[in-house]
């Protein structure tokens, strides 16, 4: 870094560097831009850029800073409580590059080696502290109604923002931020649904638990699966540990023990290996669940436990499906296509869970079951990222089970 107060000149150069770093990191995401890339951008030289700032890393938290010193005064005006949500959402829609460059950090950073893991960990701390505050300050003025627990909504509000960008950028047709938090908004301004059940438990339609099962693409004799199997399992730890885009087919094949010729002959492409181990995450998943329950309330209930066995059994998966989802909210990353046409599966699914539950009288008849399917997929990615941050701070199991129980009373 340059000694001394800059010139005019630097701070402009300064200021060329973080734009064409933002526009980049939007693009391509944090990993795969590189330093030369960016100083091309910004129409400087490499060595020229270097007099800036000392590494990538550096300029990565300056993005963030930017963004987060921006939204500053918009937070300060009301917090995470409706409508000033809304409009801080507002402002990020016209902050060039904001949804996808924080969507894409807040995966990546996931990963403990990531040079803005302190930083966003802390972030998440402080938000939940300033949201419960905001919360509680809401209600005792009368905007959030008593039967809502603020500390609840501390941790599921933004979470379920996060999942909503994340969403937003994949599925812009089918998902909103704004709209989803304003309608959020309004109802926190009223007391959790009281309803009549027009329909005897006994009389509700048991639905399916477990989704279809991905293709099999595990054909072949027996070392080879299994050499496809290990390839796939030391890929999936290295995408979750260093993302997609900083990790090479020789990366893999030396955390794997065989050489790039054994490697290529299972997966000719990099983009290969990572669909395969997109489609092997989502076969653990499924294989998991159960067949059957009795309704589709219950089946949407079940989600909870779902999260839970998740984090017990298979962290690892988590990890990389967070990485991996918001690093394909990128828009040239091989994955997005993979991720669109999960996420527009998964809202289908869940809203004709929840038009179902709405049939058998157990979704309050006011409610839109697209936009309960939206929030709680949502919310449930949200609350995965923020454990991946601090496990000892956030219970994705047990947020959804209260989210659920208020949107599904027994």
């Amino acid at each position: 870094m340059t000694v001394g107060a800059p010139s005019a000149r630097g701070l402009r150069t300064r200021e060329a560097i973080i734009d064409a770093a933002t526009t980049l990191f939007a693009s391509q995401g944090f990993r795969t831009a590189s330093l030369r890339d960016i100083a091309q951008a910004a129409g400087i030289t490499h060595p020229g850029l270097r007099r800036h700032f000392a590494s990538k890393d550096e300029i990565l938290l300056a993005v963030v800073d930017r963004y987060e010193t921006e939204t500053a005064a918009w937070a300060d005006a009301g917090g995470l409580s409706m409508p000033a949500a809304a409009r801080i959402a507002e402002h990020h829609r016209v902050q060039p590059g904001y949804l996808a460059t924080f969507t894409a950090l807040a995966g990546e950073a996931t990963a403990t080696r990531h040079p803005a893991h302190a930083h966003m960990r802390k972030r998440y701390a402080d938000v939940r502290a300033a949201s419960a505050a905001q919360f509680r300050a809401a209600q005792a003025a009368g905007d959030v109604h008593a039967d809502h627990d603020p500390d609840r909504l501390a941790v599921q509000y933004p979470a379920a923002w996060d999942g909503l960008q994340l969403l937003e950028l994949l599925t812009p047709d089918r998902v909103s931020v704004i709209a989803a938090l304003r309608e959020a908004g309004e109802r926190l301004q009223h007391p959790l649904p009281a309803f009549d059940r027009r329909t005897p438990r006994d009389a509700r339609r048991p639905v399916a638990l477990t989704p279809p099962d991905p293709p099999d693409t595990r054909a072949g004799y027996a070392s080879g699966r299994a050499r496809r199997a290990r390839i796939v399992a030391d890929a999936t730890r290295l995408y979750a540990e260093r993302g997609y885009g900083a990790t090479s087919m020789n990366d893999v094949a030396q955390r794997v023990g065989v050489s790039k010729s054994t490697l290529f002959h299972h997966y000719p492409t990099k983009e290969t290996l990572l669909i395969e181990v997109l489609v092997a995450r989502d076969r653990s998943i499924g294989q998991a669940g159960g067949d059957e329950v009795a309704s589709a309330a219950d089946a949407l209930r079940a989600f909870a436990d779902t999260a839970r066995r998740n984090a017990e059994r298979s962290p690892g998966l988590i990890e990389v499906h967070a990485v991996l989802s918001c690093e394909a909210s990128a828009a040239e990353h091989p994955a997005r296509p993979y991720f669109i046409a999960r996420y527009r599966h998964l809202l289908d699914a869940t809203t004709d869970l929840f038009r179902t539950a709405q049939a058998d009288g157990d979704l309050a008849p006011d409610r839109d079951p697209a936009f309960e399917a939206a929030w709680l997929i949502a919310l449930w990615d949200g609350l995965q990222i923020q454990w991946l941050y601090d496990r000892s701070a956030v219970d994705v199991g047990e947020e959804l089970a209260d989210h659920l129980a208020r949107v599904l009373p027994r």
